[in-house]
Order: C-alpha cells, then structure tokens, then sequence
C-alpha cells in the first residue's frame, strides 16, 4: 500500500538507524494517544515533551547534519527527510512545523563558507537545538528586496544589527537564527546568525499566533554581530534565500499527505461503522464517490511528492529538472489536500468539527500549507517560467531512478546562482505518457494536446503575460500536465495497478475540465484562445467496473487504523 501505516512501517530502510528513527517517532505518539494530542493542541502547549524526545534520541541530529559535520548516522538524505516529515504530519502539524523550520534555520548555515558556525550547529543538532530562519517581516512578508534588517559596521570591525523578524517559527527557542538583511552602507544583501541567549540586543517579541506553533516576531535593537556570525554576502546571500527555500519548503506537501492520510483513515472507519436510513455510510454512492477521489487524490500527491524527490537528489549543475518540480509539490500536493480534507469532511459532515477527533485539526491545518509558502500564485508564477521549454524543447537528459538509497545529498547545499531558469531543461514528457494506454490517460494526453496547440497558434499576448489573473488560470493547466507525468513515472516504479492509475487520470480529466472553464471565462481571454479551452473539456472515459475494484480496495481501509486513545 502506497499510504503510510503506523503499524506496518518499511521495513526495508538502507540501514538500521533510519528504520530505528522512523520507528522510535511512532512509538512516541501512539504512546502519547490522541487524547493527550488533542488537549495540548487545543491549550497550544509548547510541545517541550516532543523536544526532549528528539534530544534524546538526536532525531534533528540525525536527519539535518549533513555527513560532512556529523558521525556515521548522519546525512541529508532528501528522501527519509520526506518520511520523517510525513510521520510528523500525519500526527499533528505542530511537530512537523518545530522541524520544518529548523531545516529552513539550517539551510543558510550549510550553504555558507562559515566553517565554524558549520561546526557550531552541528554540535547543537547533537544536543538536541532547534533553529529558526529570519527571513519575513511584517510589512513586506517575503518580499526581499524591501528588507528592512540592517548591518551598520562599527569601528572595531564589528557590526550593529537593527530591525525585526515576523512569522519566525521556533523564535522563542532557537539555538541560531539565520536571519537576512541588508548592510546600512551599501545596500548589500547580508546573512546573519544571531544567537539568542547572547546577553543584549535580542527580544522575542511575540507568538502571532494561538497555536502550539511558535510562529514569531523578534525584535534586534543594537545586538552585536562579529565578522565570525556572517553566513553570506552579495548574491551569495540572495542565492541562500531562494535555495534554502527550494530545499526547505519541499517538505509543505509531506505535512500535507502526513495529515490527510490520518484524516482518511479517520473518516472511512466513522463513516463504515454509521447507519443512515438503513443503509451504511459507505453503501451510499455519493459517499463512495467521494472516499475514492479522495485515495485518487492522496495517493497521486504522494507519489508525485516521491518522484520530486527523486529528482532533487540527482540534481547537478547539468540537471535542474528539480526546480520545476519542486513548486509543483509545494503549489500542487498541499492544495490536492485540501481537496482530500473537503472530499472527506463532504461525507462525515458533523463528525468533522468533534473536539475528540483528529479530523477536526486536519480541516484547519491543511489550509496552512499552501499558504505557508507565500501563497499558490508565488509558485505558479515560478512553474510558468518553464512551461515553453518543458512543452517545445525537450533535451536528451538521463532517467532517473527511485532514488532511496542512503546517499548525503550534498548538491542541495551547493545549489548555486538562482538565475537562468529560462535555460533548464526537461526530457519529453509525451514519451513518458505514451508509455501508457489506459483509457483515461489518452482523454488527458488529447487535453494536453489541446492546450500545447493553443499556446502555439494562439500565444498569450504582452498584455496577457502580465496579467497575473489570466496566468494563474494557465499555469493551473501547467502544473496538471507536468503532474500527471510525475504521477506516472512513480507509478510505473511503485508497480501501482491499471486500476488505480486510470482512477487518478479520471480525476485529473475532470480537473484539467475545471480548469480549462476558468480560463475561458477570463476577461481577457482572446476568442481564438476560448475555442481551444473547449477543446479541453473533457468527460472521463468511465469504466464501472473499474471504480468498483478501486473502490473495494478504499473501502478494505475502514478498519486498518485507530490512533490510541
């Protein structure tokens, strides 16, 4: 089975650590049960119990030390990162999120030549710290170029940092802060690490939020920075930012299959065991209907999340498929959740909003996650940038295979210059859908073609190009291609049955429909562009016995998992 199970956790780790992290992080929580999960969540207590686990048993230290700074367990290994952030999501987003924003406070810091904060933080991963990355403020969010952190440099060869952070996860306890500016004097992109427990000049301000999350503001007021705590100058700096978020904020979607993985289970055990008007839950077709787009959906996210992965890890100065990739995990996977969660909650309605159950996290966490990136269009608008190349001028580049093996994936640190995305290039993904004769795969190839033909016999105007309302509507269309062809080339590694795949490709038919409407009712949508948006209204190719098969295997879930009480 494609989803994860607490119970029946792979086994077939590449060694015996990973298996031992992976297995000693659910033995914490189903030892917590959901009662005691519920009731910190809903007093939003700092979870220092979870902490003191992870010092104990050095998790972050093993997951985040690259093997360079660590010992023999240790490496950044992109694909047990992605389970490990599964795990935490699939028991509640606080966990993931005390993790995630440890990997973004470390991203600048590996990045960096600074060999002695390098060792630094390596030592306090061992002893158990967490770290935060100083990037948004609360004028401009994540806009970099209206940076208001400054460094003014003092005369004995030290700087005076002033300015606040906003949106800073782990503020309140980080060890190191990787925090972004701008030198006062020239106007130099700058990154910082600020140590909070130096006497002077650091205040953690607040937590923005009512949550378990620490989400907060920090305030430096004349804190002293030595030339020993620089990370980055220049380009180097802005290059940081922008990769460490590549690396980094991958890890949105894993949070979000964590969580609607738990919520399914949750939600087709309440619906199986409910009787309405003498008939169960399940045995209505509505109901059915729903519960299977929703496994289409959760499954699909997954393995497309995997093959991003795969690419990531194999990526090299010559091969940046991954940045095309990567947004679309971080765009498409954490809405595809939201999805699944309005699936799921359009059958167990009520039940939905209980205080005793996971679901009732589920439904207001998953709405975090395409939004902790700064919103969809943000990554739509970085998808477009590859849509002529990806379409019109694909390249012979090697295939790249499942990609699970214990490796350091130094390369993510050494990402490099953020500029010439015009330039990467991509193999031909019609040779990948062509591989495939399911009835549903030829309806969404034809769509595809359909939109391909548009683009060159009806391009998007100046004026079009900068609207940002039309461009969103085609990079929707985008990002379904390029998902369907992730989807197809993990499940062709997964060995994932007929079935199943033309019941992806079913729903994706509909969503490229969906899609296609939207565009065609833009204002600004020319005539000659409207024709070829009906071309891609499509019906799926239906197949009753293949919903059927599909469906027995959703429904066979009903009872595999109950987290303790």
């Amino acid at each position: 089975m494609v989803l994860f199970h607490p119970h029946t956790t792979r086994t077939a780790y590449p060694d015996e650590r990973t298996s031992e992290v992976m297995r000693s992080l659910v033995e914490f929580f189903e030892a917590k049960g959901l009662a005691r999960v519920k009731e910190d969540d809903r007093a939003a207590v700092w979870y220092q119990d979870f902490l003191d686990f992870v010092a104990e048993h050095r998790l972050f230290a093993t997951m985040c030390t690259p093997a360079a700074y660590g010992g023999p367990d240790t490496r950044w290994d992109t694909w047990r990162n992605c389970e490990f952030g599964e795990i935490l999501g699939f028991y509640g987003l606080p966990y993931w999120y005390t993790w995630q924003v440890s990997v973004l406070g470390l991203g600048p810091i590996w990045m960096s030549g600074n060999e002695a904060v390098k060792q630094e933080a390596a030592g306090l991963l061992d002893d158990g710290a967490v770290f935060a990355y100083g990037l948004s403020e609360r004028q401009h969010g994540a806009d970099l170029y209206s940076s208001e952190m400054t460094l003014t440099p003092l005369e004995d060869g030290g700087y005076r940092a002033d300015g606040s952070k906003y949106y800073i996860g782990n503020a309140n306890a980080a060890a190191i802060v990787s925090t972004f500016g701008k030198m006062a004097d020239t106007g130099e992109w700058v990154f910082f690490a600020v140590h909070p427990d130096r006497p002077g000049g650091y205040t953690c301000v607040q937590n923005v939020v009512h949550s378990q999350n620490y989400v907060g503001e920090y305030r430096l007021d004349g804190y002293r920075v030595e030339e020993g705590d620089i990370l980055a100058r220049g380009d180097e700096a802005w290059d940081a930012a922008l990769n460490t978020v590549n690396v980094g904020k991958f890890n949105l979607g894993w949070a979000s299959i964590g969580i609607c993985t738990h919520a399914f289970y949750e939600a087709i055990h309440h619906a199986a065991h409910r009787e309405l008007y003498g008939m169960k839950v399940t045995d209505f077709p509505h109901a059915r209907a729903l519960f299977t787009d929703a496994y289409a959906r959760l499954t699909a996210m997954k393995l497309v999340a995997q093959r991003s992965s795969d690419y990531m890890r194999s990526a090299s100065p010559e091969d940046r498929r991954y940045l095309l990739y990567n947004p679309v995990v971080k765009m498409k996977v954490t809405t595809q959740g939201e999805d699944v969660i309005n699936h799921l909650w359009d059958v167990i309605a009520a039940k939905g909003f209980e205080k005793d159950t996971f679901f009732e996290m589920a439904a207001r966490d998953i709405r975090a996650l395409p939004k902790l990136e700064g919103t969809v269009h943000v990554n739509i608008a970085l998808i477009l940038k590859f849509m002529e190349n990806y379409f019109f001028h694909p390249a012979d580049l090697p295939q790249i295979p499942r990609r699970d093996d214990a490796a350091d994936d130094a390369f993510l640190f050494a990402q490099g210059p953020t500029r010439g995305l015009g330039k990467v290039r991509f193999h031909d993904p019609h040779a990948v859908f062509a591989r495939f004769d399911h009835p549903n795969v030829a309806v969404f190839r034809e769509q595809m073609a359909a939109f391909e033909t548009m683009l060159a016999t009806a391009t998007p105007t100046g004026d079009q190009t900068r609207d940002v309302d039309f461009l969103l509507a085609i990079g929707e269309i985008f990002t379904l291609a390029v998902y369907g062809q992730l989807f197809l080339e993990s499940a062709e590694i997964a060995g994932i049955d007929d079935d199943l795949i033309d019941q992806v490709f079913d729903v994706l038919v509909r969503d490229w429909s969906r899609f296609a409407v939207i565009l065609h009712g833009k204002p600004t949508t020319g005539d000659d562009q409207a024709k070829h948006c009906l071309a891609m209204i499509r019906r799926p190719a239906a197949d009753p016995g293949r919903f059927e098969r599909v469906w027995a295997s959703v429904h066979g879930l009903a009872d595999a998992y109950q987290m303790a009480p």
